[in-house]
Order: structure tokens, then sequence, then C-alpha cells
């Protein structure tokens, strides 16, 4: 996630404060110098930097922590407060019939973005189009399209034609019937002349309702003056922060946004047209600090079982807190759970797992889970439709077999057996819980997560 080494340092700086029921002049200047070391080599301005920890060491000193709050509770509560509103409002982006143009140097991630936001429009039962400009780099064309293919949405290009303006004309008028057109500009190496005189008059003739300005996480200080450019040339309403899921700092794109007065709109995190989520600062912040993010991660749990619906018509995912639990449905959710994203970015969401226990873990851990998840479906694959139907029949004998047929070893299979096992007992005891439990137990994780400060402390990493 975005500004990863950031919250593992403020997460670390916070646990100071750990077991301590009330702060001293100096406990508050020492975790004050701690949070502007971390937030400065996250490339945060330092004029900003400067402004938000004076905010936090004033509050932390003059504001009495609520009865039953721990000291680390209560910092822990400003320091959310004053990020969320150092990082600002989400852009208003209201899901009706609108034209937004994209602006951004060369490689700042424009094409793959444009491509991005139109799949998340056709999510939310709208119909986008994207109408390439990009005369300047070679395969943008061909790059858009393919994208857009992946996206399952409408593209317009012109690969013969020279003039952008006049591609962006026609596109507009081709894709007429699209209830959003988001018209991806092109870009250079640098802040160019001819860059901005191009979008100028791609503006003139698009009229966009929108200018959204795709700045790379990894861009640092030069945003500011980058964001500041475009603004006076363009007005820029909103921002996309691209290629989140790198080892980018990300503090100097908050800053241009800051800075110019805008907001940021998206957050790009990966590759594949479905890595993209609309901007909630509370979510955002209360990820960074691990305090999880629940209507995020609920957002996308709902998102990938409609989508294994949608494959399987005859599944009904409540059936298995009813009865029985078979291998075709633990299949069914690992599906699920590939289809919500990179698991390190679904962790982040689950209030007291994210943060600190990502920071726990092996570098590789993320990427040892996926690769059991891909051996689990090679096994089941060489299973036999009895044997899929009911996993506790499965004899010594069987489970020789399908080692042999999958290529993998006997233990593998014995694994995922036993993992089949926790799994159906899992569900049974959800499946046993009336309403009342339930609902007792989503608040609690409320409570324990971004919901609610209270209890933020105590809760370990399962």
């Amino acid at each position: 996630m975005v500004l990863d080494n950031l919250g593992s340092s403020l997460r670390g700086t916070l646990d100071k404060l750990r077991g301590k029921s009330r702060l001293s002049k100096e406990d508050v200047e020492e975790i004050v110098k701690e949070i502007q070391r971390s937030l400065l080599q996250a490339d945060v301005d330092v004029g900003l930097v400067m402004e938000l920890s004076d905010n936090i060491k004033q509050r932390a000193l003059e504001e009495e922590p609520p009865g039953g709050t721990s000291a680390r509770d209560h910092v822990l509560r400003i320091v959310y407060e004053e990020l969320v509103d150092l990082v600002g409002e989400s852009t208003e982006l209201p899901l009706e019939k609108q034209t937004i143009m994209l602006a951004g140097l060369q490689g700042s991630g424009k094409t793959t973005s444009a491509a991005k936001m139109a799949w998340w429009f056709s999510k939310k039962g709208l119909r986008p189009a994207v109408i390439q400009t990009d005369t300047f780099r070679p395969g943008a064309y061909d790059q858009a399209k393919e994208m857009c293919r992946r996206a399952e949405v409408d593209f317009y290009g012109d690969p013969d034609e020279e003039d952008p303006v006049k591609i962006a004309r026609e596109g507009l008028e081709a894709t007429k019937d699209a209830d959003v057109q988001i018209v991806d500009t092109a870009g250079r190496h640098a802040l160019e002349d001819d860059l901005i005189a191009e979008i100028e008059e791609i503006r003139a003739a698009v009229n966009p309702d929108r200018s959204l300005l795709v700045l790379d996480a990894a861009i640092g200080q030069g945003a500011k003056a980058q964001a500041q450019q475009f603004d006076e040339s363009v007005g820029i309403n909103g921002v996309i922060i691209s290629k989140l899921d790198g080892t980018a700092k990300g503090g100097g794109a908050l800053t241009a946004v800051k800075e110019t007065n805008s907001s940021i709109a998206f957050l790009g995190m990966g590759e594949t047209v479905q890595d993209i989520e609309r901007f909630e600062p509370s979510g955002f912040i209360s990820r960074l600090l691990g305090m999880g993010d629940l209507k995020q991660l609920t957002e996308r749990v709902e998102r990938a079982m409609a989508e294994t619906q949608d494959e399987d018509d005859d599944w009904d995912p409540e059936d298995m807190l009813k009865g029985k639990f078979t291998l075709r449905d633990m299949r069914r959710q690992m599906q699920a759970m590939n289809k919500m994203g990179p698991l390190d970015q679904v962790l982040d969401m689950i209030p007291g797992l994210g943060g600190g226990l990502k920071d726990q873990l092996p570098d590789d851990a993320m990427d040892v889970t996926k690769d059991r998840m891909r051996v689990f479906e090679f096994i089941m694959d060489s299973m036999t439709e009895n044997e899929l139907e009911n996993p506790r029949s499965i004899s010594a004998s069987q489970v020789k077999r399908i080692a042999r047929g999958s290529g993998t070893s006997e233990e593998k299979v014995r694994e995922l057996l036993q993992q089949h096992k926790m799994m159906e007992q899992t569900l049974k005891q959800f499946g046993g819980m009336g309403d009342g439990d339930m609902q007792r137990m989503m608040k609690r994780m409320e409570k324990q997560g971004g919901g609610g400060m209270g209890g933020l402390g105590g809760m370990g990493p399962f």
C-alpha cells in the first residue's frame, strides 16, 4: 500500500507509548520528532511536516484523553485526525453522465489509469468509454485498446491520425452514447511547452466536466511544481495516485495535492484493470495506521462474491452456513479471494490484522500464501467428482493417486484436506450464530477498527 514504510514507522513510534496512562512533555516531544522523521523520509514537504507535527504536539499536550483511553490510543486518534486533514477530502465524482480528461507526464500511468477508471465506473452501473488521443508515444494506441478490452469497456482511437485534437473531437462523437467519456492525453518526459499547449487545445475541444492529474507515487518533491503548472494551464479538479504497489514513498504526491488545493480521486495499486479503488480519506489513513478499513473490505468482498456467483449461477454462498461444505465450495472461496486483490492489501483492511501483523511477516509471506492456493487448485483439479463432494471419504490410496496426478506430494494433499476440515469447522460455528451474535461480533470489529478508536492497542494479530 502507498506509504507502507511510513505506516510501519508511525506504528512503531506509537507502540513506544504502550502501557502508559499519561503523557509527559518529554514523551510528546520524542513522539513528534519520530513522526517528523517518518514523514520527511516519505517525501512529505518540510512545511507540511512542521505544520502537522506542531498540531499533533499542541493537541497531545492540551487535550485531555477520554476516560479509559490509553496514552497510545489518545495520540493515535490525534495523528489519525491530523493525517485525514492533511490528505483532504475525496474528489467529487458523481455517478452520472460526464466527460473526464486525464493529464500527466509520460510514464505516470495515465493510459492504465484510464482503463481502470472505466472499469470502476462500469461496476457502478454506468457505461464508460475511453478516448485515446496520445499520438506522441509509440504503442499508446495498442496499449489503451488492450487495456480497455480487459476492462470490457468501449474504446476509441485512430492510429493513423496525427492530430490529437481531431481524435478527441471524433472520439466524443463516436462514443456519445457512453455515460462517462474518459479522454487520455499524451505525456512527455518533462513539462514542455508543446505538451501544455496540446493539453490546452484538447481541453478547449473536449470541455471536460473534470480534469484529473495522474501522479506516479514515486515522483517525490517534483510533484509540487508539476501539479502547480498543470493546474495553472488546464485546471486540476483531482489527482489519481498511481503505482502504489511498488516501493514508492508517496509523500510527494500527497504534498502536491495539498499545495494545489486539490483532492485525490483514485488510488492505483497494480497492473490489472481491477487494481483501483476510490479514495476515501478516513479508510486510507486508517489502513496506514494499522486500524483496518471495513468499508473498503466489504466492497471488495461483495464484488468478489458477485463475480464468483456470476461464473457459477448454481452456487449460493449462504448454503455453506447451513450444512455441507465441499471442496468445490473451498475452491470457490479461494477464487473469490483472488478476485479481492493482493492478500497484503486485504490484510490492511482487516482491523487488528493489517499493519502490525504485516510488519511481523517475512517479506515473501504473501507470495508463499498465493503459491499455496495455486497448489491446492492443482490438487483439486486431479480429484474425481465424488472426492470433491466428499473429501472426508478420501483414503490413503486416493491421496497417493491424487498427489501423483497433480504433480505434488502426498503431504500437500493431506495439507489441503486438513485446511478444508478447519474451514468447515469455522463455518459451522458461524452457521450456529444467531443474528444478535453476528451483530455483536461486527460491532466489536468496528470498535477495534477505523470506525472507533477504543481498544485499538489490545487486538492481537489473530
